[in-house]
């Protein structure tokens, strides 16, 4: 790509955010060409393989535009109107922008969208609820519950009592289960929602658990965050106390977080004055300083896309890629765990294949093809091992494939698994390798990561 633009030549009066975008890629190759080339070696990764990472998505670059304006140099603690720094009228403008926008998003009567993750949402909500040893009663790990529900390996594990509740040998959610262990452990938070979990979930089941023991609601929506926007799965927002998510997944937006409150935003919160007031100190100062106001940009931006009728079109067709993905594997003879999926995600189970998620997903990766290896329900490999895999299709469906190019994909995976030999000195065929990846470079040229290419 030739840069027009020389550094020296730009100016704010001159160029504009246009111009400071080409001025700034012209001064970072020129100062830095070391850096410069390896984040060029990254766009075209990125454009030349298949990402199907359930947790990955692709952020417009309008999106990524906001990221990398001037607002990152700004400080700025506390909300909108009540900053402990001045010089920021506009940001106020800008977070209030952001806010509104969430709310329009998911139907919510308010906001927070300082987090700096999803994991940072969840810690902050959960610091304003609970106190150290207080119960914690999630989902379990393997069983596709997320680190900040209370693993071992997560402070939340740590600070919390942490009770863990299961799925069923078929791998759904066991709501009587969950009903016995919030009766007998008393839990004040019982949080729902999962990072590898692909069926509906039931959040209205769920409050009658917490209301029934006394408890808050926490729901994590990190994965399906961009179908219930859409209104193709469930929401949460009149269900529970608090709604967590994080941005970029399904949301197609920057690395970040929300806080998203509904009917219960103005009820008593745990230490007097409202919920939203609490979740609100819990963000900062409890568990943030300064925001990242180049983020929370670029969260409103996304915010924009997401109320608009071209994400229903884009989240209609990321079911109908991860419905393909799911019917093609299991006609191949995958295991899939639950047997299918309602939402955006396909968990296979390797599991008496004698593979392990480590060794496929490294064949896959040298294919072109981006998975990531996952625990299943029960499982007992380490998670740097696991006896699974986790397939997404935000970013398939985001580059425009269909359920037609969806199969042609898990044809694809198939076919990488179905050759893989972990005993042999190299565990897949080269002639293999090389021919998916001559598939893989052509699906996506067919279909170019959007609005990337110029």
């Amino acid at each position: 790509m030739t840069i027009a633009i020389q550094p020296e030549t730009w100016s704010p009066a001159k160029g504009g955010l246009i111009g400071f975008a080409a001025h700034a890629a012209a001064r970072l190759q020129q100062t830095d060409p070391d850096l410069y080339d390896l984040l060029e070696q990254e766009n075209t990764r990125q454009d030349e393989t298949l990402m199907m990472v359930a947790a990955s998505s692709i952020a417009d670059p309008s999106v990524l535009a906001c990221s990398g304006t001037a607002l990152g140099n700004l400080t700025a603690e506390g909300f909108p109107g009540a900053r402990y720094h001045g010089g920021c009228s506009v940001a106020d403008e800008i977070e209030r922008l952001a806010i509104a926008r969430a709310c329009a998003a998911f139907g919510a009567r308010d906001a927070i969208v300082q987090p700096h993750s999803g994991t940072s949402a969840n810690l902050a909500v959960l610091s304003a609820l609970l106190k150290p040893g207080d119960t914690l009663l999630g989902l379990d790990l393997d069983c596709g519950g997320h680190l900040t529900h209370g693993s071992p390996a997560s402070i939340t594990g740590r600070w919390f009592r942490s009770v863990g509740y299961r799925v069923t040998p078929d791998g759904y959610l066991d709501y009587r289960q969950i009903r016995r262990l919030a009766r007998e452990h008393r839990p004040k938070v019982l949080i729902c929602g999962a990072s590898a979990y692909p069926r509906t979930i039931d959040f209205r089941r769920f409050r009658d658990i917490a209301d029934e023991v006394g408890a808050y609601l926490v729901a994590d929506i990190s994965h399906i965050a961009g179908l219930v926007a859409a209104g193709l799965h469930p929401s949460p927002i009149d269900h529970a106390h608090a709604v967590t998510t994080s941005t970029y997944k399904q949301l197609y937006g920057p690395r970040g977080g929300l806080i998203l409150l509904g009917k219960d935003a103005d009820a008593a919160g745990p230490n007097g004055g409202s919920l939203a007031g609490a979740l609100r100190r819990a963000v900062f100062p409890a568990t943030q300083g300064t925001p990242d106001l180049a983020s929370v940009a670029a969260k409103a931006r996304a915010l924009g896309f997401v109320a608009g009728g071209e994400f229903a079109e884009l989240a209609k067709r990321l079911v109908d890629v991860a419905a393909s993905l799911a019917t093609t594997l299991d006609l191949r003879g995958l295991r899939l765990v639950t047997g299918g999926t309602d939402t955006h995600m396909v968990l296979l189970d390797l599991r008496g294949t004698g593979l392990t998620g480590d060794l496929a997903e490294r064949a896959l990766e040298s294919c072109g093809i981006v998975v990531n290896r996952n625990r299943v329900p029960g499982d007992t490999t380490p998670a740097r091992v696991t006896g699974g895999l986790r397939l997404g299709s935000n970013t398939l469906a985001a580059r425009g494939l269909g359920p037609a190019e969806a199969a042609e994909c898990a044809h694809l995976v198939a076919d990488v698994i179905g050759a893989l030999r972990p005993d042999a000195d190299q565990p897949l065929d080269p002639a293999l390798r090389s021919a998916v990846r001559r598939q893989v470079a052509e699906i996506c040229r067919r279909h170019p990561m959007p609005g990337y290419r110029f």
